[in-house]
């Protein structure tokens, strides 16, 4: 259990913060950019909790939103893998990721096929999860990034945790779907078929 008994602690005044592995490290790292990506993105499925998603999709929300903190300790715990430890760091694990595949297939069975890119937006639920969905790519690719700097070997990020935003941020598109329905999804008309508005 964690126990926050002071918010500020002034320790990260310089510029630095520790990893979990308490290694101290500028707040420019890409590490940590991309585990600040991951909470902004749990911020934005707040949002579109709170605007009412219907039963089905409030739920997987919440269990996202959960793995999200989990995905946040793992970016900002460099790699180790070593079988059988005594004290298992928390990591992103390829479960995880087959039920965000799970439920890609599950949500995306109804939904009828798209004839264009979609634009964000339908309903409040909707447009947020539009949001999310571009803010799990960015985490993502800040994510790929750090691997590029950090290497996905001990010392690095565990490959689990890239595949997991990959997932999500598919799920997200196809939750934003759901949520919008096929009447209320606005499909994007290419420049040369849109009314001129003249």
């Amino acid at each position: 259990m964690v126990n926050l008994t002071r918010i500020y602690t002034r320790t990260g005044d310089q510029g630095q913060t520790r990893l979990v592995d308490n290694q101290v490290t500028a707040k420019t790292d890409s590490r940590v950019e991309a585990y600040g990506s991951v909470d902004e993105l749990n911020a934005v499925l707040g949002l579109a909790i709170a605007a009412g998603p219907g039963e089905a999709v409030a739920t997987v929300l919440a269990v996202v939103q959960q793995e999200l903190f989990d995905l946040g300790a793992d970016l900002a715990n460099p790699w180790t893998p070593v079988p059988d430890p005594a004290q298992p760091a928390l990591r992103v694990l390829p479960q995880q990721v087959a039920r965000l595949e799970a439920w890609c297939d599950q949500f995306s069975a109804d939904l009828p096929k798209l004839r264009s890119f979609i634009l964000p937006g339908g309903s409040p639920v909707g447009a947020h999860l539009h949001l999310a969905r571009t803010v799990c790519r960015r985490a993502e690719r800040v994510a790929w990034r750090a691997a590029a700097e950090h290497g996905l070997a001990a010392g690095g990020l565990n490959p689990e945790a890239l595949t997991y935003l990959n997932r999500l941020s598919d799920l997200l598109f196809i939750l934003a779907r759901t949520a919008d329905g096929p009447e209320r999804e606005i499909l994007w008309v290419p420049g040369g078929q849109r009314p001129s508005g003249d």
